[in-house]
């Protein structure tokens, strides 16, 4: 009996490894003749996690279409994600695991510029390509003139944003003088700040007070007392939502009635639900119109999946995995160097507008922003702005 049941045990230890070693080879690395695996990486915790989970959901529901309609290449794709917790080290790490251990072929993401800025190291020595989705600091692909060989990203940058911003309360707002509250420990928020302050000036307008904070502050109080003193025809706070929130509605309990002005940072369900009274009748630039017809179908779909508006992070990362894809079907192989090469090259029409990126900054190329303004809770589109 002990015999027939150590035989049976013998047995049994086979055949599981046998399926096991099955089952590894159908989710094999990217190189693989089943498997073709995408990384992505951002924020699933913290302040930020509403704009990265819309940005994993998206993918993962991309990726699912993809692969009903038969896959790419001939293959079916996969995704691998990690949470980088908004962390620069942490998205180091991430970085490291799937082009290391998870062997990824491209990244999609992070969603944010401090997280972008420092992979560039891991990418080159991995020599695997990254598309970043909404990183606007100059430093994510081109770095003391020098383009990285391995970031791209489909967004537009912070000098180009900062300026739109500064040339639309000028030629259009007609203000004349600017107070700016930014984080002073963000390198979002910097770059931002910067080419405000550089463009407003240059237009002909005044910077009246220049007031920072530190990433995690609640209490806004003591900066915009002091920006009050200046009577400012508008504000500047190139921030995200939370802290747009709050200093919004403290800058309100103020009596500071200046227009509150801001960049991509700030479109979010929960800005509107933290503060609608508070920026009601603000502006600020993003990277499109979300009641644009060549968005509604994608914004459909996302709901009729996962039962929520799509965050901006979505749309972004809609058009990275575009490309993304454009970009492997023109290489003809699951080869990161060759996918690499034909990101260079790429040009393609996505939910967000015509992408071209540049060979020498490996960014969207003369892309549009679009002003929106707050109305009654609501993102409503105004214009397309171009900075001069």
């Amino acid at each position: 009996m002990k015999r027939r049941l150590a035989y049976l045990l013998s047995f049994l230890l086979v055949l599981t490894l046998t399926l096991s070693a099955c089952g590894q080879k159908t989710t094999t690395t990217a190189g693989g003749a089943d498997v073709i695996k995408i990384g992505w990486m951002g924020s699933l915790s913290g302040d930020q996690a509403v704009w990265g989970q819309c940005e994993f959901d998206t993918v993962k529901m991309l990726i699912e279409e993809t692969n009903a309609k038969g896959g790419l290449l001939g293959k079916t794709l996969q995704v691998v994600g990690y949470d980088t917790k908004g962390d620069p080290q942490e998205a180091v790490n991430v970085a490291k695991r799937l082009t290391g251990e998870d062997k990824v072929v491209a990244i999609l993401g992070p969603n944010a510029s401090g997280s972008a800025i420092p992979i560039a190291s891991v990418l080159e020595a991995a020599k695997v390509p990254d598309i970043a989705t909404v990183a606007t600091n100059p430093k994510v692909t081109v770095m003391d003139g020098k383009v990285k060989p391995y970031n791209f990203r489909v967004c537009f940058i912070d000098p180009y944003q900062g300026a739109v911003v500064a040339g639309y309360a000028i030629d259009i707002l007609k203000a004349k003088n600017a107070a700016i509250l930014y984080d002073v420990g963000d390198d979002y928020s910097q770059g931002l700040t910067q080419f405000f302050e550089e463009y407003f000036v240059k237009k002909g307008g005044k910077i009246v007070a220049k007031e920072g904070f530190k990433t995690g502050d609640v209490d806004f109080r003591p900066q915009l007392s002091k920006i009050k003193a200046t009577n400012p025809d508008v504000i500047f706070m190139p921030y995200f939502f939370k802290e747009v929130a709050l200093s919004a509605n403290q800058a309100r309990e103020l009596d500071i009635k200046a227009t509150l002005l801001g960049g991509d940072g700030w479109p979010s369900e929960q800005l509107i639900s933290m503060a609608k009274a508070a920026v009601e009748g603000a502006y600020f630039a993003n990277h499109l119109d979300f009641d644009d017809p060549e968005v509604q179908d994608f914004k459909a779909r996302y709901k009729a999946k996962y039962n929520k508006d799509v965050e901006l992070n979505g749309y972004l990362v809609h058009d990275a995995f575009l490309l993304l894809v454009d970009s492997i079907n023109r290489a003809g192989a699951a080869d990161s160097q060759k996918i690499r090469d034909a990101l260079e090259t790429a040009s393609i029409t996505g939910i967000t507008g015509k992408i071209n990126i540049g060979k020498d900054t490996h960014n969207p190329e003369g892309k549009d922003a679009a002003i929106i303004k707050i109305i009654d809770g609501k993102y409503v589109f105004q214009q397309k702005y171009a900075a001069e």
